[in-house]
């Protein structure tokens, strides 16, 4: 009989993501094939301290945003958990989880991990490198500008990498003259939407810049793109597969934290009604993306489909998706045919 696989699943976390890390996580120690694996749930505090999650492993169960975990108990030597796995599964989104950081810490204890390197990890959760590596790869995106708070004031890079430091209102002008509205003011590391807000005019626009500095001092002002927002999962290492394509009807504006995470209206329709063409380049531009950031195991990527054009354009790649059961990133390759706990199978074996 072979031993059972010692798989740690990395959950909770230090990001602003935290809840949703826990409802992904959570679902992944459900469905985990307990046959195969032996299962370690490790629950990360918002303050990075670690816990063992003492619930009987057939006992857990998804929990939902704002849930608590309980029956914890404090680890106080990390290196010892992390010398005893086979390999480490991150359910982590954001800041400390999703950008390289525990990746790298997985890779010095030579510790097999789920997911991408720490470059493409670094490199996806930074919403203006992501940027800058796209247009590398010519795939089509949203005109934008970038900014990065600077005491009281913001250092406005222009496209050659150029650097002038300017009051907040000075930059706003710059956007103005260079961006039309409504325009999109993000902080470049956050996920789930958190920060990100949609400026109509330029009161609007100066108050999202200060807004979303209060989590990122990078800050990403994209152009809006009118047309339909729509979703591709990749797995794969060097042989890449993509899922169907998927399209988001948010019940807000745009695709926020609440209208994600908190709202019944908000839908996903699996596949999109698009052209096949529409479809299959969409395909295709994922796998580029994926690879273009040196990817590894899995993402979702994330693009507008011009409503007047049927143009694609690029939004983002998230490198740890949200991973529930009913999550875009499963649901998508639920319907070419990939199960759950197949997909969940087949990440950790391409960690190997």
């Amino acid at each position: 009989m072979n031993k059972k696989l010692k798989v740690g699943v990395f959950f909770g976390g230090q990001s602003t993501e935290h809840e949703v890390s826990i409802v992904s996580g959570t679902s992944v120690i459900e469905n985990i094939e307990k046959d195969k694996y032996d299962v370690i749930p490790i629950y990360i505090s918002k303050e990075g301290k670690w816990y063992k999650y003492n619930k009987p492993i057939n006992k857990i169960k998804t929990l939902k945003i704002g849930e608590e975990i309980e029956n914890i108990e404090r680890i106080d030597n990390i290196g010892n958990v992390l010398k005893n796995l086979d390999v480490a599964f991150p359910v982590l989104h954001g800041s400390y989880g999703e950008d390289g950081t525990i990746q790298g810490l997985f890779k010095m204890f030579n510790l097999p991990y789920v997911g991408c390197n720490i470059l493409a990890s670094c490199l996806g959760m930074d919403k203006v490198y992501t940027k800058i590596i796209f247009e590398k790869a010519n795939i089509n995106q949203a005109k934008y500008i970038y900014v990065r708070k600077y005491n009281e004031n913001y250092i406005y890079i222009d496209d050659k990498f150029n650097e002038e430091i300017y009051s907040l209102e000075q930059v706003g002008k710059i956007i103005e003259i260079n961006l039309k509205y409504p325009v999109f003011v993000k902080p470049s590391n956050s996920g789930s939407s958190v920060g990100i807000n949609k400026a109509k005019n330029y009161e609007e626009l100066l108050k999202d810049i200060e807004y979303a500095s209060k989590y990122d001092n990078k800050i990403l002002i994209e152009e809006q793109i009118i047309g339909r927002e729509v979703e591709c999962a990749v797995l794969g290492n060097e042989d890449v597969i993509s899922s169907c394509v998927g399209e988001i009807k948010p019940s807000e504006e745009f695709y926020s934290f609440d209208s994600k995470y908190k709202s019944s209206e908000s839908k996903t329709i699996i596949p999109a009604d698009l052209p096949k063409e529409i479809s299959n380049s969409i395909r295709d531009l994922a796998i580029k993306a994926f690879k273009a950031i040196d990817g590894r195991g899995l993402s979702r990527v994330d693009f507008f489909v011009d409503e007047k054009n049927e143009k694609i354009y690029i939004n983002e790649i998230n490198t740890m998706p949200g991973f529930t059961q009913i999550s875009m990133y499963p649901k998508l390759f639920e319907n070419v045919g990939i199960s759950y706990q197949e997909l969940l199978d087949d990440l950790i074996k391409l960690s190997l």
